[in-house]
């Protein structure tokens, strides 16, 4: 599905080498790199702007800074004069991307897919200029397409090119179901890029053969092939596994501010590079300088502060990030934040162990002892050694750790 297709060539001028740096930046794939070059020459020739296509299957409604790592992208892409789609994916969604799956992820009801695509919305306009871009949905052309335009698509794969697919061969060699209709999702993309008559499709890394898919149906239908770029996916705050709510290692784009700001406080100096690699609007050899300072002595708290800053503007006012900023440094000095979670519950006396859980600073009263046990539970500023200790009526102060508070009334 990768054969090179050569675009006629335009001059290669300085600008569409700082475009292509632009595109490169981060980015963990672009293929072809020669005709991805060709197509910026001959936008850049002509003043046709390219079409960039990503599409959005809106299967949860909160996103994380690790969704974000494409939408910036998009947004340099943008910034460069281009045409962004963002292309909810309303037909799609109701089949269940099996990328990277170890099962048939259940399809979403049209009532789900409008909800959390209004919230995506709301949240994609914190990076992107939704105002400039083509907005658009699949079910345009999927729907009308019918049962004989997907037989007539069908017939355009086959069932081994299918296999090739690692997710789906190793389903089938350890004998998990593959449900048909589960083909019928990369074809489908793959098809929104003939209808978009797409130049570049951009994804995770996990989306690879889907993005190839696209090209290959152009290519089946007459049209000039688009190019792939992907993007690697970010880790979270551990440092380790793929940013993830289910890994609560997570920064959510809509997270207040202070919260926001001490997460991107607490990653580690070699992985803050990566994110201001993927992350930062910082020009590279700003990013490079930062480092050179950094390896020459300077402490990297500084970068990791200059880019929590520049994070938690951007999703929220530079206001908030020096309020956060200042908010951290309080804590770190033993104050207590501003602001507070607060919670109302009945049954005074309560256990510490059920409060702490039932305030959602910890998932289990074991957890709740093990932090007791090792000096990193405060109640109005008090360190609590007693595991067995009781809150009676009235309002306390609680922080678990270094960074979670809450404000708690007990009746």
């Amino acid at each position: 599905m990768s054969e090179n297709v050569t675009v006629p060539a335009y001059p290669v001028t300085d600008a569409v080498r700082e475009a292509l740096a632009i595109s490169l930046r981060g980015c963990e794939e672009l293929l072809p790199v020669a005709d991805w070059t060709a197509k910026l020459a001959r936008s850049a020739a002509t003043g046709r702007p390219l079409r960039i296509k990503f599409g959005l299957d809106p299967t949860a409604p909160d996103l994380h800074l690790g969704h974000t790592v494409v939408f910036n992208k998009m947004r340099q892409l943008q910034e460069l004069g281009h045409t962004v789609i963002p292309l909810i994916g309303d037909f799609t969604s109701m089949i269940g991307d099996p990328s990277g799956r170890n099962n048939t992820r259940p399809p979403l009801t049209r009532e789900q897919i409008e909800a959390n695509a209004q919230t995506y919305f709301d949240q994609i306009r914190l990076v992107l200029d939704i105002d400039r871009a083509e907005v658009r949905y699949n079910s345009e052309w999927s729907d009308p397409l019918g049962a004989r335009g997907m037989i007539q698509l069908a017939a355009r794969y086959t069932v081994a090119r299918m296999m090739e697919r690692d997710d789906f061969a190793r389903r089938f060699a350890a004998g998990t179901p593959i449900s048909v209709h589960e083909f019928l999702y990369p074809l489908m993309q793959g098809y929104d890029s003939v209808a978009l008559k797409s130049d570049l499709e951009l994804g995770g890394t996990d989306q690879k053969f889907n993005l190839l898919m696209g090209r290959h149906l152009q290519q089946e239908a007459g049209q000039e092939p688009q190019c792939i770029l992907t993007m690697p996916l970010l880790e979270g705050t551990d440092g380790i596994e793929k940013m993830s709510k289910s890994k609560n290692n997570y920064i959510g784009i809509t997270e207040p501010a202070n919260t926001m700001f001490a997460k991107l406080l607490s990653i580690s100096d070699d992985l803050m590079w990566r994110y201001f690699m993927l992350l930062s609007a910082r020009p590279e050899s700003e990013i490079a300088a930062l480092k050179r300072e950094i390896d020459s002595g300077r402490n990297p708290k500084d970068a990791k502060v200059l880019l929590a800053k520049e994070i938690t503007t951007r999703f929220h006012s530079a206001a908030a990030a020096d309020a956060a900023e200042q908010d951290f440094i309080n804590r770190a000095r033993g104050g207590i934040p501003d602001e507070l979670p607060e919670f109302r519950f009945g049954g005074a006396p309560m256990a510490l162990g059920n409060l702490l859980k039932q305030a959602g600073l910890v998932t289990s009263t074991s957890e709740a002892m093990r932090l007791v046990a090792q000096g990193g539970v405060r109640v109005d500023g008090a360190v609590v050694s007693d595991k067995g200790l009781r809150i009676g009526a009235g309002t306390v102060v609680i922080q678990v750790g270094k960074r979670k508070f809450a404000r708690v009334t007990l009746t």
